[in-house]
Parts: C-alpha cells; sequence; structure tokens
C-alpha cells in the first residue's frame, strides 16, 4: 500500500510537471496566433473568442459524456466572474499585449500572477497573512514596475508602455479569477471548473468567433503557425493542461507539485527562442528570476491554509 501511494505521488509530481510544461507555451502560442504590429496575424478579439470556443466546445463534450448536472445556484456567481476572469478578460488582454511586446518581456510581467492570486485570496476570501508575505507581493510588483520603466526608457519613452498596462491588466484577471474558480472547485471538482467556465461562455464566445472570423485579405495573409497557436491555447493552454495539472495536484500534493509553477516563465521564454525565434535577453532573465524569488519567498512566509487553486495558464 505504501509503495503504491509513493508511486502515485510521483506520478502526480511528473503530471504536473507535463501541465506546467504545456502552460509555459502559452503566451509563445499567444503571440504566434497575433502575431506582432509589423507582421499582424490574427485578430487578438478574434483569437480571445476563438479559443474560447473551442475549449467550449471541448467542454460541452467531456460535460456529456461525464453526465455531469448542472451547477448549483450558489455556484453560478463565482463560476461566472471565474469566467469573467480567465476566459474573456486574461485571453483578451494578453493577447492586445503581445501585438506590441514579445513573449520574453511577457513572461516577466506574468510570472507574478502566483503572488497576485494569493493576495487576490488573502482579500477575496479573507485570509490572514504574515506580514513577510505582504513584503513579497509588494517586493514583487515593484519589480514588475521598474522591469517596465527600464523597458520604456530603454525604447526612447519613459513610464508604462500600454502593453505593460494590459499585462498588469491580465494578471489582475486572471488572478482574481482563479481565486473565484477556487471557490467551488472542491464542490464540482477542478476539471468541470473549467469545464462549466467555458461552456457557459460559449453562447457568446462561439458567435462572435464566426462574426469575427478572417475574410479576403485578411484570411489569406494568415499563416499556418497562426492557426496553430490558436489550436493550442484553446484545446491545451484553456482546456487539457488543465486535466494534467489538476491531477498532479491531486495525485502529487498541491504544496509540493504547485513548486514547478516558478519555472514556468522562464519555459516561457526557452519556447520562445525556437517558435518566435526571439532572444532571451539579461535583463529580462534578470527580473525574471527577481521575480520568482519574491513568489518562492511569499509562499514560504505564507502562513493561511488555502483550497487548491487554479493557478496556471
Amino acid at each position: 500500500m505504501a509503495a503504491h501511494t509513493a508511486a502515485r505521488q510521483r506520478l502526480g509530481f511528473w503530471l504536473g510537471v507535463f501541465g506546467m510544461v504545456l502552460f509555459s507555451v502559452t503566451v509563445p502560442a499567444t503571440r504566434l496566433a497575433t502575431g506582432s504590429d509589423a507582421d499582424p496575424q490574427l485578430s487578438p478579439w478574434f483569437v480571445t473568442a476563438g479559443r474560447a470556443a473551442l475549449a467550449g466546445l471541448l467542454s460541452l463534450a467531456f460535460l456529456l459524456w461525464t453526465r455531469s448536472p448542472w451547477p448549483a445556484r450558489h455556484q453560478w456567481r463565482p463560476l461566472l466572474l471565474a469566467l469573467l476572469g480567465n476566459v474573456l478578460l486574461w485571453p483578451l488582454l494578453a493577447a492586445l499585449a503581445l501585438r506590441s511586446v514579445t513573449a520574453v518581456h511577457a513572461a516577466v510581467i506574468v510570472a507574478v500572477i502566483p503572488l497576485a492570486t494569493a493576495v487576490f485570496a488573502a482579500i477575496v476570501l479573507h485570509e490572514r497573512e504574515r506580514l513577510g508575505f505582504w513584503l513579497c507581493a509588494l517586493l514583487g510588483v515593484a519589480l514588475v514596475v521598474v522591469f517596465s520603466l527600464i523597458r520604456a526608457g530603454s525604447e526612447g519613452g519613459f513610464g508604462f508602455a500600454a502593453a505593460d498596462i494590459l499585462l498588469a491588466g491580465a494578471v489582475l484577471a486572471s488572478s482574481f479569477g482563479y481565486v473565484y474558480g477556487a471557490q467551488v472547485t472542491p464542490e464540482l471538482g477542478a476539471e468541470r471548473v473549467i469545464c462549466w467556465m467555458c461552456a457557459l461562455a460559449l453562447p457568446a464566445s462561439l458567435p462572435l468567433a464566426l462574426w469575427l472570423w478572417p475574410e479576403g485579405p485578411a484570411l489569406t495573409a494568415v499563416g499556418w503557425p497562426a492557426w496553430a497557436g490558436l489550436v493550442y491555447v484553446g484545446a491545451v493552454s484553456m482546456w487539457s493542461g488543465f486535466f494534467a495539472w489538476f491531477r498532479g495536484l491531486q495525485w502529487g500534493g498541491t504544496l509540493r507539485v504547485s513548486q514547478v509553477l516558478l519555472l514556468q516563465p522562464f519555459l516561457a521564454m526557452v519556447f520562445a527562442v525556437p517558435l518566435l525565434g526571439e532572444s532571451i535577453d539579461a535583463l529580462s532573465l534578470g527580473f525574471a528570476l527577481a521575480v520568482v524569488v519574491t513568489v518562492f519567498l511569499g509562499r514560504r512566509f505564507s502562513g493561511a491554509a488555502r483550497p487548491a487553486r487554479i493557478e496556471a495558464q
């Protein structure tokens, strides 16, 4: 029995690692789908609706196949708030931002998501945190602000670039969506939370995707890598990746497996090199490392017990 438990924990850990690797491709794949200002591909609005529609159709099939019951009345509000943050605002704001900045740049900003999620959990779920946690949270935000200012200065400007403001909004949207999704995860199960979020968005996402579908010259200008990026963020980032991730958290232990998220921003940078032809500069790498250290220390200082939450992208 002990050997079986240990084997299951090892499998859970590697499932968590696999899920984290899948999520690490999200930012580069989104940039692949949208293209850049110099070489635009799919509209960020279409990418947002398209990925939600694809995930929604897959989710609907899963819910029907498993004969899942409708959510209870008290579960609708957190599900809709999670939908707003994770299915609508996070994908849209990130896609709009990635038209203007590289995936390597974006990886530094979104590295603060786990810490921001913990902050929202403390506020929304009324969890008490130690002073050290809040100091780490402030330090992490300060690092992101300094990085954005330095980047703007190196490009001849001062202050926040529009893309950085969009990425900051994406981080906030993602974080509060995760916390509200966590409220119903113990009752519905993690996989069904993801599926209900995407399925509930389907009446809006599918018509929007069909309405925004590129036509004429706009369609012929889109290369197959952009379509591949769209399929990836819809079928993997917003859907199937969560199945491996949540099963890993369940079998391997939330505390142990969730620590692999610290590697996600670095892997996002690594994947951006072959997928997008980007290069990893020392400034981005250094700030990403510093932000990840604050996330790690913040978790060490965190004294509140909180439920398993949806922490990845």
